[in-house]
């Protein structure tokens, strides 16, 4: 379905946090971390849900780059050291957003958790929520500012602050299935779950940390496969995508 074919609809959600992973810009052909035809994909279906009047926010991941706990494992890395350094990763992956965005004309601002004044806004929050009124992009970049959390952790954090409607998380997946579904051919998706039954299955749908955050401020979880043309723009327009944790 092309974005032609979609019809124009008031959109489901007013402000969402859109959470990837670091990993969906990587290039599988090359190996390069940001595969740019993938970026200008997903900015354009930014741009087109902002056009409809959505305030965004976007939270991105840094193991294209570099990813802190696997390389406090695998190389020996201080779990410290290696969780800022994914923080810097993300940093790169949100000026690249920032930069792909404008250039298609839409405001951007970048905000991070970890003071860089040359490179990116401090994370202020009356100042992120000023960005949204006025129909700027807003990414936040650098995690929580603090080693041991991800950024699933910062998408929950960030969109119970600003007050967002749903945190879309995008992935490879196109939702929550009771086993994986790569392994498992009888796998089932679910259309929507409860928090509670998310737990209790022990879904692996966010970090505990940040499931407990949604879960706590009743911040719903749209998890949806990014691979899916259009997914973004018809998950805010209230088509069933992927399922809904709420």
């Amino acid at each position: 379905m092309s974005s032609e074919s979609i019809p124009a609809s008031k959109p489901k959600f007013r402000r969402v946090v859109l959470k990837l992973s670091g990993e969906v810009l990587r290039c599988s052909e090359t190996g390069d971390p940001i595969a740019w035809d993938t970026l200008r994909q997903i900015c354009q279906q930014v741009k087109e849900i902002r056009q409809l009047g959505v305030e965004v926010c976007i939270v991105i991941g840094g193991g294209n780059i570099f990813r802190g706990l696997s390389g406090s494992k695998t190389e020996g890395v201080d779990r410290t050291t290696g969780d800022y350094m994914g923080m810097l990763s993300t940093v790169i992956n949100g000026l690249a957003f920032m930069e792909c965005l404008e250039k298609m004309e839409v405001n951007t601002r970048v905000q991070t958790s970890i003071p860089m004044n040359q490179v990116a806004e401090p994370f202020i929050l009356r100042r992120a929520i000023r960005h949204l009124e006025k129909g700027r992009v807003v990414i936040f970049v650098a995690g929580t500012g603090n080693p041991y959390f991800s950024t699933d952790t910062t998408a929950a954090l960030r969109a119970s602050e600003i007050e967002a409607e749903v945190i879309m998380k995008a992935t490879k997946v196109d939702g929550v299935y009771d086993k994986d579904p790569m392994k498992h051919a009888d796998a089932v998706r679910y259309d929507q779950l409860s928090y509670i039954d998310a737990l209790q299955q022990r879904l692996n749908i966010l970090d505990s940390t940040a499931f407990s955050l949604c879960m706590d401020n009743q911040v719903p979880i749209l998890v949806f496969s990014l691979n899916d043309k259009d997914s973004i723009k018809r998950a805010v327009l209230g088509e069933k995508v992927g399922t809904l944790v709420c």
